[in-house]
């Protein structure tokens, strides 16, 4: 396979696959994300790629996630998290706290035997605050092993579907007994201007071509001036400068009004994480994930559970009702959109809109607590 074909590939499978996703009723269900590594790593293990790829597969990843980042963050709209209740910002920032101690924990135990160890807590802390947007950030600013961050990604995808299902069944039955108890089973709404299951189709309305073109300009031109910007620091720090100035920047374009009313910007960021995702996956060793995947696997799931059980003992500290505890828990371990499927499964739909809110406020604020906790460890690490 040349390196052209290769290219075409990677860009246009997520398009292909999103396109029968939507036709085929069997396939509404996969996760294009999950898809998309698979087929990657299928595509570079049946060994058809020229030994020139790994450059090529490595521009296209990073490119891509850093495309996908001002545009997953333009719909984000600061000002509403004014209207969240304290309890629910108290919530979020002692899950974030948790995440980052628990983290902290793991690293000691393995940063003997992992040379990595300090990048894996820092993958961990993005993306048990906001989700896989920050996972792929902080993999490219700290130019994480491509062998070492499937075999995390893979790790949680199994051990954070268990962690949800207990959420959904045993979870608050045990936890009532330790935190407090108030009736959320009511109906609640979500926002309005996040749609994070955008149909394929939708990108071919009528005049809707014009404004996806200029949020891509946009999130095109904030990588660019972050690309020139991060010149200015030692070459060592420019890929995590650069993600970070990212990062900022989209942020701060999205308090523009206009910027935020942009469409299909959350849902392209998302198609650009997919061919991310294609990319990495194409640059994994089967056989090396494999062998690395106990550990990474134990890591993962000290990680997870440990960071669960200390955000609920803090809850309890704090008088934190359990279903508040809950729902941001999931909205920052497992992302917003599960947020709804957890909400209806214990009876607090009431808190389908804050759970969102903080799970969106891990999207704005993951990338920098990560790459901040890696470079922490990495320092007291020696």
């Amino acid at each position: 396979m040349s390196n052209i074909i290769l290219a075409i590939f990677v860009v246009l499978f997520p398009i292909l696959f999103l396109f029968i996703k939507e036709r085929v009723r069997f396939m509404s269900r996969w996760s294009t994300l999950i898809v998309c590594y698979i087929v990657g790593l299928a595509l570079g293990n049946i060994g058809i790629l020229p030994s020139s790829s790994a450059g090529l597969l490595d521009t296209l990843s990073s490119v891509a996630v850093a495309i996908s980042i001002p545009l997953l963050l333009f719909s984000v709209d600061i000002a509403q998290w004014r209207k969240l209740s304290g309890k629910a910002i108290l919530t979020f920032v002692l899950a974030a706290f948790s995440v980052s101690v628990v983290g902290g924990i793991a690293y000691a135990f393995f940063r003997t035997s992992h040379a990595e160890a300090y990048k894996v807590a820092g993958l961990l802390a993005g993306l048990y605050t906001g989700g896989t947007p920050n996972l792929a950030a902080i993999k490219t600013a700290l130019n994480v092993d491509m062998n070492v961050y499937l075999a995390v990604h893979t790790s949680d995808i199994i051990l954070s579907a268990l962690y949800l299902l207990a959420v959904m069944t045993i979870a608050k039955p045990v936890l009532r007994h330790f935190l407090p108890v108030k009736n959320w089973d009511s109906d609640g709404a979500s926002p309005t201007n996040l749609n994070f299951d955008t149909g394929f189709s939708e990108y071919f309305k009528k005049g809707q071509w014009k404004k996806i073109l200029v949020g891509f300009g946009l999130a095109t031109l904030i990588v660019g001036v972050s690309l020139g910007l991060s010149s200015l620091v030692p070459a060592d720090f420019q890929t995590m400068v650069t993600i970070l100035l990212i990062t900022s920047l989209a942020l701060g374009a999205s308090f523009v009004p206009r910027v935020r009313a942009l469409p299909m910007t959350f849902a392209t960021g998302e198609y650009f994480l997919y061919v991310f995702a294609v990319a990495v996956g194409a640059m994994g060793n089967i056989a090396q994930i494999f062998n690395s995947a106990g550990t990474y696997f134990v890591y993962v799931a000290l990680v997870l559970f440990g960071s669960f059980l200390l955000h609920a003992a803090l809850c309890a500290l704090f008088k934190i009702d359990v279903d508040s505890m809950l729902i941001v828990s999931v909205s920052a371990i497992c992302s917003p959109p599960f947020v709804g499927l957890a909400a209806v499964s214990i009876k607090a739909r009431r808190l389908i809109l804050p759970g969102i809110t903080t799970g969106i406020i891990g999207y704005a604020i993951g990338n920098y607590l990560g790459i901040a906790l890696a470079e922490l460890l990495k320092a007291i690490g020696g």
